[in-house]
């Protein structure tokens, strides 16, 4: 037998194998509609010889004759790369670290809420990696007002202060 008509022996063998384990359990009330399909062989395996050549009584090829389907190939996910978007335009980088640098000096003039001046802080710290605004973002951190919102900018910093303590 060729490899295509063994394969196909084998998945109807396992076909019928599942489609009888199936109909134990349905319920007789179910209509199908009849096709002209013929019907597998169904092969038990405790008539198969162990000898490769030999046939088992209904002159049926031996479990060994019957190509194994071969094992599936593992998809492997394709990983994605996002570039930053500053990484796409020099000019807008360039521009933001300006912008940067030259509002660093200025958070402490902003006439903004205790909340808005520690998002600046955040902002600039982890737009610089520079360590020396830890500080005055806590400042503004505990200077907020609303305890919620007062715990969750405590917990940015401790969070920002691991960063800096783990070597990457």
């Amino acid at each position: 037998m060729d490899s295509q008509a063994n394969q196909s022996f084998s998945d109807d063998q396992e076909l019928a194998k599942v489609l009888a384990g199936v109909s134990q359990n349905t319920d007789n009330n179910l209509q199908f509609e009849e096709t002209n399909a013929t019907a597998s062989p169904v092969i038990n395996p405790a008539t198969i010889s162990p000898d490769p050549v030999a046939t088992d009584q209904n002159n049926e090829p031996a479990i060994d004759d019957i190509a194994k389907p071969a094992a599936p190939e593992p998809v492997m996910p394709t990983p994605t790369v996002s570039a930053p978007a500053t990484a796409a335009d020099p000019a807008l980088d360039t521009i933001k670290q300006t912008a940067l640098n030259e509002l660093r000096p200025l958070v402490d003039k902003l006439d903004v809420s205790p909340e808005e001046k520690f998002d600046t802080y955040l902002l600039l710290l982890r737009s610089t990696d520079d360590k020396t605004l830890i500080a005055p973002a806590h400042d503004a951190a505990i200077a907020i007002v609303d305890e919620a919102r007062r715990a969750q900018a405590l917990l940015d910093i401790i969070k920002e202060i691991d960063y800096f303590s783990n070597p990457r």
